[in-house]
Parts: C-alpha cells; structure tokens; sequence
C-alpha cells in the first residue's frame, strides 16, 4: 500500500493494515520476527470467533508487509466480501477487537469507496473533513475510533500537520496524543451501532434449511461447512461452460442424494432460493412437484449440487499430492497448534474423536487460508479440497440415512418477505433512529399534524445550499425543529402576496432590499443624498412594476392555482353578483395574499400520493428530516384542500 493508502482497484474489497507503535527500545532488525509473532498471537487467540465463520468469497487474514515508500512495515490483509455486506462490518469488528487486546498496535481500514468508516458516520462529520483531506487520518486505537483533526489556522497546533499526514507522522500522532485525537462520541456511537451485537450477531446471521444433496457432498460439509459459500457462488455466477460439466454428473451422483440440513448464511441462502434454474434432462436431476412439501429441499440441493459439480469440475483429479501436506509440514503449524490447545479452542474434546477431527480439519484449513499465506501459491482451490476431502474421509451413505431420521428443522425463511412496515423498520434502524411505540393506523391519521411539513420545509429552505448541496435542518433522532414562523412568513408575505390592509404590491422596503441584494451591499445610509434619492426612486418603479404583476397574474391559470386567505374586511360593501362586473373591478380591489402554509400542505401531499406508495422526491425529503407521513387511505382522485 502506497504512502497516501489508496485502494487497489478491487470490487467488493476491503483492505486492512495494522501497524505498531513506534518504540525506540525495539531492534529493528527483528521488525519482521516482531509482526509475524503478533500475526500468530491474533490468529490464535481470535481463532475460536473466525474459524467457524463463513465467508462469502475470501476470509480474514493476515501477513507481513515490509516497509515501502515512506510506508512502515506492517501486518496487512485483504478480504473480497463480494455481495455480503456484513462480512467487511465483521472485519471492522475484528480489528477494533484486535487494537483494544493490543493497545501497542494501530489499525486502519478501508474498502473500494475509501474511508467507509467515516461514509457511515456521514451525518455527524465536522464539516472541515471531506474527502480531499481524510487520507491518514482514520485509524482504531485501544478500540477506539480516532481521527487526527486539521489545526483551524496555520501552525495554530505545533503536533498538527497542515497537510494529510504522513503515515509514520500519524502514528507519532497517537503514540503521543491518544486523548485529543479521539473521534466525537457520535462519531464514533455510529460506527459502534453499525458493529452492535457482535459476536453473537454471527448465530443471527445464519439460515438453515433442509437440504437433498448426494452423500459426497453431505460428508463434505460435515467436515468444511465453509465450502458452501464456495459451491453457491460457483452456481449463482455459472455460464453456459460451466453448466457444461453438470450435464452428465461424474462426481455427485443424484442417486445417492440423503435429507440433511445445511448451514448457509442469509445472503447465500437468499442467492441460492432467488435463482430460478431448470436442470438438464440428462443429469438425473428430478424435482417433484410445487406442491410437495419437500421441494424446497430437493430445489436447494439441486442448485448446491450443482455449485459443487462445477467447482470439481474446474481442477483435474490427478492434482499434485503435494498441497495435501502442506500444512502440517510448515514450521508455523507446530506452534499454531500448540496455542490452539492453549486457547482451549477443542474445548475439551476426546483426541481423535469425529468431533475433535472435524474441529481439527477446519483449523487446518483456516491456517492455510489466513496464517500460512506466505505459501497461498500452493494453496488448494476449493475443487481440489473438495475431491481430497472425499479420497480422505470414509463415510457410510447407511449412517448417513440414520441421521436423515433425526434431523433438527430448519430455520424459517419469512425474513425473506418482509412487509413494508418491516422494510420501514429496517431502514430506520440502519438510519440510527430510536424505536417507537407501534401506534394503530386509525390512531395515527387522527393525531397527525400536518404543520409537522410546513415547519419542516420552512427550516428546510432556511438552510444553507451550495454547490456541494443543501443541509438539512437537523440530524436524525434530534431535537424538534426551532423556527422563528413569524419572520418567515412576513418575507414569503411580501414576495407572493401581501396581507390583509396592506399594499397589493410585493411592499420591499429599503432595508429589506438591501438585504436580499447581498451583491451590490447597498447601504442608505452612507449614499450621498443625490444617490439616495436615485435609488429611493428606482425602488418606486420596481414596487410599482411589481404590483401590475401581481395583479395581472391573479387572474391567470397560474395565480388562481394558489388557494388564497380569505379578506377579513371588504374594501367596499358594495357587491355586484355578476361575474363580468366583479373581473372588471378586480383591479381595483385588495388581492386576497396567498396562504403559503396551506399550498405549500397541499402540494407536499399531492406529490406524496402520486408516488403510491414508492419511494420519490416528497417522502425522501420528509423522511431525511424526520417527518414520517402516514399511508394514503383515500383512493379518491387527489384535488386540492380547500381552506375553511
């Protein structure tokens, strides 16, 4: 990784470094002796939480890295989360986990769109950090999230560099400030909220189903529950080639096809129901109909078979024999195990029993994935650990049918079709808001307060706006808005309608003017007062030419669409009931002002039921300030509320 710690160009990648606190007693000559010690130490101790864990494309891991372009040597890992988002939070888990056991150790991570961490905390950022100038400045200490700041002027803070620092700048940063570079508390409360509940999480995130797959493959999973990621991806991204070899099946035949139950995560399980395949005639590969309670079961082992058909497929059976044994002849391996038995990581089972030899297998294959990768050029594909694992593991399809007996149920798969007030539920979570007493429908329409949007959109457009956009007028699960309505309303007043017993024209006064004429900075009171009298008159004529707009567009198609306020007092008593005398006069009458909280209502609304019921410009915008619409129950055609 470059100085500046950009990102290869990588898909669905996130890369992770972790460096050591300098500490001018350490030989640097056994730099590398050092991290590779500390990579062993974490591998080990966090065995028992990433051995289990099934991994969509790659998993966590580690290796030394040595010092490159102004880059500290360091402990480096990259990990493909492909389509399973929740693989890279477990990650950033992981490696806040790692910085609190090992206070000496700084860890910084990121993915393909940079600094992600800082992405999810987005609403709570100062607003001097942007993308420009976050290079080197997000890193996990002691468990914590810290970000060096930026000096507000220039040398204002001796230890604060100007400029992004520099990564050996950085870590000189925290070793001797580890206090003031601490990020705020809801920065940092958001980054925790996204990584909440784990490790326990991991149980939550896993689905299991019944499965009919050929006994191969069952024992297959007994020993490697981790290869079904590999089998599902291999299925959901075939191409015709691949589906090639699954014409005629060599390696799983459908003839020894056994009940059993399968551990998938969600994401995997919801790529393998989603796809819709029909087998080919020639495979042997029958599904019963719809309506038969077990096919579900006999559709999802027909796709994994598949997924593992394909990945056989890719690799000759003659593979060398010398990848077999390249575990436990590597010098690591020795020790590794030693502090797996320390870690109490078989937990106390039989040695040589079918529980501590399948504990065992997934040790191996983890440390050949995530220790040993100084050696990953050897590494099997998960074609050739299929085929080894069936030439090395004898399994007899009887016992096999016994356990079809007693097999646990399966996990139910509701969480599939989630109804939109559950979709709504999500999203408000993800979002950071607090939960809320569920409250009935009818409940809701009768307490809501439609001044709720007119208050939100008046903050909203008080607000500043620039090219980079405009902000909102508060945060997610803050406080109400505060808004002075008053003022607002009296400026909205005088440019679309004047109040009662007032001028019919927009009624700009001097101060008002020179206000909105933020350009020329106009000040009266420093104009000459030839100047002043200049000016005095240019305001006349634009009032004036002002008002012969507002008359004319009154009656226009576009001045009747604003529902006007009702005249509290007739200019004349005087009334004429017929049409054409009543628009001759209009021109001299007092025009009604237009009542802007009501069309602004009106409007909002009228774009919220054309939406019906998506997502669009009206909900997005009132949800991202915390106003939550209830649901359109009148199908009638949307007309305009009239004010009483």
């Amino acid at each position: 990784m470059e100085e500046n710690m950009k990102l290869a160009t990588v898909e669905d990648t996130v890369e992770y470094c972790l460096f050591l606190i300098p500490d001018e007693s350490r030989d640097p000559e056994k730099h590398k002796e050092i991290l590779q010690m500390y990579i062993e130490r974490i591998m080990t101790q966090f065995a028992s939480m990433l051995v289990p864990y099934i991994w969509q494309n790659q998993p966590f891991n580690l290796k030394y890295k040595p010092a490159k372009g102004g880059v500290p040597a360091h402990m480096f890992g990259m990990t493909k989360f492909g389509d399973n988002i929740e693989d890279e939070w477990f990650i950033v888990y992981v490696i806040k986990q790692i910085t609190k056991e090992f206070p000496e150790l700084v860890a910084r991570i990121e993915d393909n769109d940079g600094e992600f961490l800082l992405i999810e905390a987005a609403d709570f950022l100062p607003k001097w950090l942007d993308p420009d100038n976050s290079a080197n400045r997000v890193f996990f200490h002691n468990g914590e999230l810290c970000i060096i700041p930026a000096p507000r002027k220039h040398g204002a803070v001796s230890w604060l560099p100007t400029t992004p620092p520099r990564i050996a700048q950085a870590l000189n940063i925290i070793s001797t400030h580890p206090e003031e570079i601490l990020a705020s508390e809801s920065i940092r409360a958001a980054v925790n909220r996204r990584i909440k509940g784990y490790p326990e999480k991991i149980q939550a995130s896993l689905h299991r189903a019944h499965c009919f797959l050929p006994a191969g493959i069952v024992a297959v999973l007994k020993q490697q529950p981790r290869l079904v990621a590999a089998a599902v991806q291999a299925f959901y991204l075939r191409d015709p080639i691949d589906l090639r070899a699954c014409r005629v099946f060599k390696t799983f035949l459908p003839e020894t096809r056994i009940m059993t139950l399968v551990t998938f995560t969600k994401c995997l399980y919801a790529q393998l129901v989603q796809q819709r395949f029909v087998p080919d005639r020639r495979s042997g590969y029958r599904l019963p109909a719809p309506s038969h309670p077990q096919y579900r079961a006999h559709e999802l082992g027909m796709k994994l078979a598949h997924g593992f058909e394909i990945l056989c497929s890719k690799c000759s059976p003659h593979f060398s024999d010398s990848k077999k044994s390249l575990v436990t002849t590597s010098p690591l391996w020795a020790s590794f195990f030693e502090s797996l038995k320390k870690n109490d990581y078989f937990k106390g089972l039989l040695e040589g029993s079918a529980q501590y030899q399948e504990r065992l297998e997934m040790a191996k294959n983890y440390f050949q994935l995530s220790v040993n990768q100084s050696e990953s050029s050897l590494a099997m594909i998960p074609g050739e650990e299929i085929l080894t694992l069936l030439q090395t593991i004898p399994f007899d399809i009887e016992e096999l049918k016994k356990e079809e007996a007693n097999l646990p149920p399966e996990d139910d798969d509701q969480w599939l079709d989630l109804s939109p007030d559950q979709l709504d539920q999500l999203l408000q979570e993800a979002a950071g808001k607090k939960e809320s007493e569920p409250i009935s429908k009818e409940k809701e329409e009768q307490n809501y307060d439609l001044t709720q949007v007119s208050e939100s959109m008046k903050a909203f457009i008080s607000k500043v706006s620039t090219h980079k956009g405009a902000e909102l007028p508060r945060e997610p699960s803050e406080a109400p808005i505060t808004f002075d309505a008053h003022s607002f309303l009296n400026y909205f007043d005088k440019i679309l309608g004047p109040r009662p017993h007032e001028s019919d024209s927009d009624d700009l006064d001097e101060e008002d003017f020179e206000c909105l004429d933020s350009d020329d900075d106009l000040d009266l009171e420093t104009q000459e007062p030839g100047e002043e009298a200049s000016l005095k008159g240019t305001l006349d004529n634009l009032k004036s030419y002002m008002a012969q707009m507002d008359q004319e567009l009154a009656h226009t198609s576009i001045g009747k669409s604003f529902t006007t306020r009702k005249q509290v007092e007739p200019l004349s008593q005087t009334t004429n009931n017929n049409s054409d005398e009543e628009d001759s006069g209009a021109g001299e009458s007092i025009m009604a002002p237009v009542d802007v909280d009501l069309n602004l209502v009106s409007n909002i609304l009228e774009s919220y039921s054309s939406q019906a019921g998506l997502a669009g410009p009206a909900s997005n915008l009132l949800q991202s300030m915390g106003v939550q619409l209830p649901d359109n129950t009148d199908h009638r055609l949307t007309s305009k509320p009239t004010k009483d």
